[in-house]
């Protein structure tokens, strides 16, 4: 199962190179803050893509999908859209949640929580055995660099040790883009969102979900 995982795209989702693939995963941030045209615009958008199946989740920028899950859902029908919930495809559990630490007085503050309790509750709410978690946020410590600053989430990082999913996918952080694996995770930060306005192309990836009993 080939799966292609994007974020951060903030209205330019139709200048991002985004390989085939059966899955698209998209972590957060289609929007430039308030605009329902903008969701609109990128619900049209996932209608060309070839994927078979894409799972999107909110990001800081995406105020029109922090109103209501289902008034989200209305608004995203060519996709699965998740909120603190998952979905099973081809025996592979995805869970997404869009939160992440309130950011900065100049970010646009959609999904976002005070550290501590707030967010803990939020990442309690991850179900055990799943195979992708798909955040907005990164943990913190891995791949959560913007200049000298950790922006990742310490209360998410707790919780990825003890769920322990095959892959976590996030995005939030320009600077930081890529790859790592750390013990039973695979972590990606897939924001297509480079230096000096340019967009880096969507990731994929190749998974086969373990066969019952295995």
């Amino acid at each position: 199962m080939k799966i292609t995982v994007l974020s951060d795209t903030h209205t330019r989702h139709n200048q991002v190179s985004i390989p085939p693939g059966d899955i698209l995963i998209f972590a957060g941030d289609m929007n430039n803050c308030r605009d329902e045209q903008d969701v609109a615009d990128f619900n049209s958008f996932l209608a060309t893509l070839p994927h078979h199946h894409k799972v999107v989740i909110g990001g800081n920028h995406d105020h029109q999908l922090a109103q209501n899950p289902q008034a989200a859902k209305a608004l995203l029908p060519e996709a699965i859209y998740l909120q603190d919930e998952l979905v099973v495809i081809g025996g592979l559990t995805i869970y997404g949640a869009p939160w992440q630490p309130v950011f900065n007085d100049r970010a646009c503050d959609a999904f976002a929580l005070p550290r501590g309790r707030a967010l803990e509750e939020k990442w309690a709410m991850i179900p055990p055995g799943i195979d992708i978690l798909v955040t907005h946020s990164p943990p913190a410590g891995i791949l959560d660099q913007d200049g000298p600053v950790a922006h990742g989430c310490c209360d998410l990082t707790a919780a990825v040790n003890v769920f322990r999913p095959k892959y976590h996918v996030f995005g939030h952080i320009h600077s930081n883009h890529g790859v790592v694996k750390n013990g039973a995770t695979t972590y990606i930060n897939c924001n297509v969102s480079g230096p000096d306005g340019k967009l880096r192309p969507a990731l994929s990836f190749d998974y086969a979900p373990k066969a019952a009993g295995s």
